[in-house]
């Protein structure tokens, strides 16, 4: 795992959210910069699931691989469902959810982090 890659989706998964956030608390729709804000944030789970393939053999422990797995496959399939999601519903709930599945991939790739910190 990359540490400047997993700070820089975590950053934008923060500024996604509070953009979503305030979008939905305004009612505001999905707009451009919330499509642009949650592609790159797509864009960098995507690598992370290149790289954190690569080098899933440099952890030892069995569980630990299969939750550094299911977490680092299922990461790119939230910030795409979510932003589908808000394309297809015009509604404020659509940009919470938005907000939400940002929030997840901020835990979810700190997470994946600290077990490869842990076992590397």
């Amino acid at each position: 795992m990359i540490y400047a890659l997993t700070v820089a989706i975590c950053a934008a998964s923060l500024v996604l959210m509070l953009l979503a956030g305030y979008f939905a608390f305004r009612d505001r729709l999905i707009n451009d910069l919330v499509l642009g804000l949650a592609a790159l944030v797509f864009l960098g789970t995507l690598a992370q699931v290149v790289i954190g393939l690569v080098r899933v053999s440099a952890i030892e422990d069995g569980t630990e691989v299969a939750t550094f797995i299911s977490y680092l496959l299922s990461l790119p399939l939230i910030p795409l469902a979510t932003t589908f999601l808000a394309i297809k519903e015009k509604t404020r709930w659509a940009m919470g959810s938005v907000a939400v599945g940002a929030f997840a991939v901020l835990v979810m790739t700190a997470r994946l982090q600290q077990i490869w910190d842990l076992n590397v």
